[in-house]
């Protein structure tokens, strides 16, 4: 299976989601409904609707909940791109205007919070007590991650680099991770899982999430603004200590390791300065052994789909997993 054929067969199931997320931006306040569709209707593979929905699907369930847990799931996704953009200063958000600087950020914060708050009601409709406690588990751990992530930035641009691959892999756990796993175990509920099957899909959406956030922290160092939205090497200029300059830090002479250090912490990254790095990313094969460890990861990801039966469903996951790495390739 193709990942364009994973939205083709899903997309009766993905267009009712849509209308459950439609549903949502229709209130009063029409900031909400003018901010919340402009970024959700601006782009993105609804990667994590689609596993809260094949996730539920793969347990034999079809009912609307699917189309809630879904709607719940992008909205906080969509709430959290709101902040992460203010919160990185963020003039593009995939290839337009971010939202912030369009409405301002008095707005954009508050239009976020409705997000948030409202996605949680939806998962409480849901009657779920597991499916609650993970969905604000994992709201929680996306702001520790953003938070963790912004103290490493601001001490990277005073020269303090103390980033470690754990600290990496904590960020991005909150950061992507926990939300997609969130999605596939919230999924698995409403679909009457078995413990072990529902361990097996949380487990799978914790790694796929790492995977996703290490490919798109691999692909600034590789991918034209046409691809992302933003500018190549703008997590270097922000200061953000990825897995690639994690590994090349602890690869590069003293003299390299110097002046990459010097780079990551100036006001302002010249062309030749992102030259300097992206040569010294090749030298020591820094993008390839990122790719390694994230290959390593996803492998152990699709290994958790073991003891489910073959289905479309356990394809299109399979799918999903294989794109989640292979984008920038």
């Amino acid at each position: 299976m193709k990942i364009e054929e994973v939205w083709d067969h899903y997309r009766n199931d993905l267009e009712l989601a849509e209308e459950k997320i439609q549903e949502t931006l229709s209130t009063v306040a029409p900031a909400v409904s003018m901010v919340g569709k402009y970024l959700l209707m601006s782009g993105g593979k609804r990667i994590r609707p689609v596993l809260a929905i094949l996730c539920s699907k793969i347990m034999g369930y079809t009912g609307e909940k699917a189309s809630v847990l879904a709607c719940s799931v992008e909205s906080i996704h969509t709430a959290s791109l709101l902040h992460d953009d203010i919160v990185d200063g963020a003039g593009m958000r995939r290839g337009k205007p971010s939202a912030h600087s369009l409405w301002g950020d008095q707005v954009v914060v508050l239009v976020g919070d409705y997000l948030y708050s409202n996605a949680l009601r939806l998962v409480n409709s849901l009657k779920s007590q597991k499916i609650m406690d993970a969905f604000t588990n994992a709201t929680a751990m996306m702001s520790e991650g953003e938070l963790i992530q912004l103290s490493k930035k601001e001490k990277s641009k005073k020269g303090e680099f103390n980033v470690s691959e754990e600290d990496y892999m904590k960020i991005i756990t909150g950061k992507t991770a926990i939300l997609m796993s969130a999605a596939c175990m919230g999924g698995a509920v409403i679909g009457n899982a078995a413990r072990e099957q529902e361990s097996a899909l949380s487990s799978f959406g914790l790694k796929l999430g790492l995977t996703f956030q290490m490919a798109d922290d691999i692909l600034d160092y590789m991918a034209e603004e046409s691809m992302l939205g933003k500018n190549l090497g703008k997590d270097l200029e922000e200061g953000k200590i990825t897995l690639p300059l994690i590994f090349l830090l602890r690869e590069a002479d003293a003299k390299e390791a110097l002046r990459i250090k010097s780079i990551i912490s100036a006001e302002k990254i010249s062309k030749s300065d992102l030259e300097y790095v992206l040569g010294l990313l090749s030298k020591y094969r820094s993008i390839e052994k990122s790719y390694e460890r994230a290959s390593a990861i996803l492998q152990e990801a699709k290994e958790e789909l073991d003891i489910f039966r073959d289905s479309t469903e356990k394809s299109a996951l399979l799918t999903i997993s294989d794109y989640s790495l292979g984008r920038g390739k």
